[in-house]
């Protein structure tokens, strides 16, 4: 049987897009119509971002505890979080929680590997361009990256944050988005991480200026293997 994924939710959109690639691609792996057992739990937004706002981190990790908790009681066997900005938490998390963890950053760096990628452009909110979440998953692997300037991460954060958090997808988003990425590639970046689990729904290969690495689709079918493995 495969294992039962515990899927450790923040904001909708993004976590919503994690949960139907894992059913829709588990197919793939299980046959038609198939998918592992997956469980969710997630704290209202508002209670992370008052959190993150004061920069109590900490206080995001006892929320992703709490979660974690929850799913370890109805049987889960990993957990993953399909939110980018909150990994900056997961230190706190790992050493009291009742299950591992797959790392978001850990499996795109690994993607960037496979990819041949050197030079990476990140893109999500301030917090998480600002944290070494994905600096330091990447840099182990020997790779260079570039975060936006600034005033692109203010921009970036308040479309992520006003917008896109609420399902909100408009065309002025995506040419702004394509200018950072359009100046990232100027600068040697090779690809671009869509490092907020709702950009994803706005870029994508066919018009980001870069190759994109899907973080949110990215973690999903991470996931998926893991919960196809022998024990």
């Amino acid at each position: 049987m495969p294992q039962h994924i515990g899927i450790v939710a923040c904001s909708a959109e993004g976590a919503a897009l994690c949960y139907r690639t894992i059913c829709i691609e588990g197919a793939q792996l299980l046959g038609p119509h198939a998918h592992p057992e997956i469980s969710m739990h997630t704290h209202s937004l508002s209670d992370y971002m008052q959190c993150i706002d004061r920069n109590d981190w900490q206080g995001v990790g006892n929320l992703m505890l709490s979660s974690a908790s929850k799913l370890a009681a109805i049987g889960a066997d990993f957990l993953i979080c399909p939110d980018n900005t909150i990994h900056q938490a997961l230190p706190y998390v790992e050493p009291r929680s009742p299950l591992p963890w797959l790392h978001i950053a850990e499996v795109v760096a690994a993607q960037v590997v496979e990819r041949g990628f050197h030079r990476i452009g990140l893109t999500g909110t301030r917090w998480l361009v600002e944290s070494d979440v994905y600096p330091q998953k990447l840099t182990a692997h020997n790779l260079e990256y570039l975060r936006p300037s600034p005033a692109e991460r203010e921009e970036i954060s308040r479309i992520i944050m006003e917008e896109l958090v609420y399902g909100v997808f408009r065309p002025e988003a995506v040419t702004y988005f394509q200018q950072v990425i359009e100046r990232m590639k100027d600068e040697g970046c090779d690809a671009v991480v869509l490092g907020c689990t709702e950009i994803p729904l706005l870029m994508n290969d066919a018009n980001s200026p870069l190759p994109t690495l899907d973080s949110t689709r990215l973690l999903a079918r991470a996931a998926l293997r893991r919960a196809v493995q022998p024990a």
